[in-house]
């Protein structure tokens, strides 16, 4: 996806910065990220990654710079004001009540009532059972009543995936989904990516791994040492050019792209 004058992005930093004492996690980051779009973030431990998704999602204030969100500059930045805004968070730890089954982690703190306050769980299994099947959950033997605990990690982190596009999530943003899932499981999960796209909303994968980030994202974005050393369209450059350049920047360095 290229980025156009007449679409406006759904995110947009500019010149933002976040320090943390002397050291500077974050330095001078521009970033766009367009309607329906996946971007990879990508670089090794220590680039800065998980403190630029902290600034994204709200956790962290930017010490310089501007957030915009569908054009509009934000203030006083937040996690709530950002999930108000469509922006959803899923970390590494994804948040999920592993004892309880899909469907009430689904619609865990939103749940639907009647008019004498008797939760809707009818109508709350079959919007369950219609979102999994959208995602791309195929596994009869995974239904909204089905344990979290009992999934696979794949699995899990495509209910944590569904629940964001439950919330009608404009953004998505993915902190290492892949990490530490064997390669079936983590296909499944870059299907889940493709999908929650296909769905409408636009994706920030954060990822170390560049196969992974080459293998679903529209674009690609390489930190390190906190600040965006490179940027390239996926049909731009071939996985073999993206390491390449990686090792690169991690020996010499290499001017903004």
């Amino acid at each position: 996806m290229s980025e156009r004058a007449d679409t406006a992005p759904i995110l947009e930093l500019r010149d933002v910065s976040k320090s943390f004492g002397a050291v500077y996690a974050v330095r001078d980051v521009n970033l766009r990220v367009y309607p329906r779009e996946i971007v990879a973030l990508v670089g090794d431990n220590g680039a800065g990654k998980s403190t630029l998704i902290k600034v994204i999602s709200g956790v962290h204030a930017p010490d310089h710079g501007e957030v915009y969100v569908k054009g509009e500059r934000v203030h006083n930045w937040s996690t709530a004001q950002a999930r108000r805004r469509g922006i959803e968070t899923v970390y590494q730890d994804k948040a999920l009540a592993e004892q309880q089954t899909v469907m009430r982690n689904l619609f865990m703190g939103r749940e639907e009532a009647g008019p004498f306050g008797w939760l809707r769980l009818g109508h709350q299994r079959a919007e369950a059972e219609a979102l999994m099947r959208r995602i791309g959950f195929t596994s009869r033997l995974v239904s909204p009543d089905s344990v979290v605990a009992t999934l696979s990690g794949g699995e899990r982190e495509g209910v944590a995936i569904a629940r964001a596009m439950f919330f009608r999530a404009d953004l998505i943003i993915l902190d290492e989904p892949t990490q530490a899932l064997s390669l079936t499981q983590a296909r499944e999960v870059l299907r889940f990516v493709e999908r929650a796209r296909d769905d409408g909303s636009s994706v920030i994968l954060i990822t170390h791994n560049v196969y992974h980030a080459y293998e679903v994202a529209d674009r690609i974005v390489i930190l390190d040492r906190g600040q965006i050393v490179g940027e390239f369209q996926r049909t731009a450059i071939t996985a073999v050019q993206l390491i390449e350049y990686m090792q690169t920047v991690a020996h010499e360095g290499a001017p903004v792209n």
